[in-house]
């Protein structure tokens, strides 16, 4: 184990002679690796996820081979929760160790499209969001439904204590990225109630990506160090898409000089999760996913709910699994776009839980895929959850995995 100083962190890495002073043998805050540029820093909960490059396999550190060696040092920080990974390949990574949690300050929040989702999302975060949130700035092409929704949500207050609640005013595309959280609801095209579109999301994946790309590439420009949140489906391609966009200069290079990953999420696993839980408040054979039940991939095709992690049951987890993905059909023979649910469960719900720095549901960068589990904000940086997974369980995770990565 070799051990530096970076500015005034102490570090250690396996990698001899790197070129930072060298410093006595101490407690680390950082950890410095080499490897592919998707994660520029993390929070390090297992050794064993200092050695392997990132991917489904993370969430189950048994899997990740024999743990390598670690000084006392390196462990007593770890098992702390005081330890930060960071890629040295990452031309950003000193901005990464900066990009950890949320402060205690309230933050300001824009969000982009002011349409069914956009709309239902900010009424629940107006209602909701007070403790975290201290304005939500509006943007939209229709300046009328700008207009309608910004005299909306100021009517909005309980009585005698009108400051409880964030203000909600009109904010214009140059100053889009003015703001700690930049929200992205837009969506160019949603297929009708009613049409023969059987794959809704990935029906919306060649119609949104270049307004999603398009607005990452804005967060460049602008050097965004916010967080940016992707709501509009198909979520996970679109966090991948956005992130790629950010990251190539205007010559076609790709040169990790936009988003870090970790600053992009995606916010559509939250209402997957919780129609599993409605399920399983309905039918008692479900009920174990209310106690020891778990939701991973995507809002869509490759969702994988999880009866239960510690007695899984590989029929009655996919059965459950197809009534979450056809749930929002459900809605649509009703007559109904399903948007409601999914713009509080997914968007606001999560949101306020990553601005709490509590656990969530939300694509993360695993490897290279945004990938849906829990996860939180730390310190420390960004922590993916850990599970000891039965056989069945992983296979159908790396199935998962494999779809998204053929996507993009």
């Amino acid at each position: 184990m070799y051990y530096y100083q970076i500015d005034d962190k102490p570090a250690a890495s396996f990698l001899p002679e790197l070129p930072f002073p060298a410093a006595e043998r101490r407690v680390p805050a950082v950890f410095l690796t080499v490897g592919p540029v998707t994660r520029a820093a993390w929070r390090v909960t297992d050794k064993r996820r200092l050695a392997v490059p990132e991917d489904v396999r993370w969430l189950d550190p048994d899997r990740l081979g024999p743990p390598p060696e670690a000084s006392p040092e390196v462990l007593s920080a770890i098992q702390n929760g005081t330890l930060t990974a960071v890629n040295l390949r990452h031309p950003r990574w000193r901005d990464a160790l900066s990009f950890t949690a949320p402060s205690g300050e309230k933050k300001r929040v824009h969000l982009l499209a002011v349409g069914d989702v956009g709309g239902t999302l900010l009424t629940a975060l107006k209602l909701l969001g007070g403790d975290v949130i201290s304005a939500i700035g509006i943007c939209d092409l229709n300046e009328v439904a700008v207009a309608r929704w910004t005299a909306e949500m100021g009517q909005i207050a309980w009585p005698w204590d009108y400051d409880a609640l964030p203000e909600v005013e009109p904010v214009t595309m140059d100053r889009l990225f003015d703001c700690d959280v930049f929200i992205f609801a837009a969506a160019k095209a949603i297929p009708a109630v009613g049409s023969d579109v059987k794959d809704v999301r990935m029906a919306q994946f060649a119609a949104n990506r270049p307004l999603a790309e398009s607005f990452a590439r804005k967060a460049r420009e602008a050097r965004f160090q916010g967080l940016f949140i992707v709501l509009s489906d198909p979520v996970d391609p679109l966090c991948k898409a956005a992130w790629l966009a950010s990251n190539t200069a205007p010559d076609g290079t790709v040169d990790h000089l936009g988003l870090l990953s970790e600053q992009v999420q995606g916010f559509g696993l939250g209402v997957m999760n919780a129609r599993a839980a409605c399920f399983a408040r309905q039918e008692p054979r479900f009920a174990s996913f209310l106690t020891e039940g778990r939701a991973f991939g995507p809002h869509g095709r490759g969702l994988v709910i999880a009866n239960s992690i510690r007695h899984y049951d590989d029929a009655l987890s996919r059965e459950l699994t197809e009534k979450v993905e056809a749930a929002n059909l459900r809605i649509r023979e009703l007559g109904f776009k399903p948007y409601v649910a999914p713009a509080v469960s997914s968007g606001a719900m999560q949101l306020l839980l990553t601005l709490r720095g509590d656990w969530h549901c939300a694509s993360v960068p695993l490897g290279g895929v945004w990938f849906g589990v829990k996860n939180r904000y730390t310190a420390h940086g960004l922590e993916t959850e850990t599970l000891r997974l039965p056989d069945a369980l992983f296979a159908r995770l790396r199935e998962t995995e494999e779809q998204l990565a053929e996507i993009l």
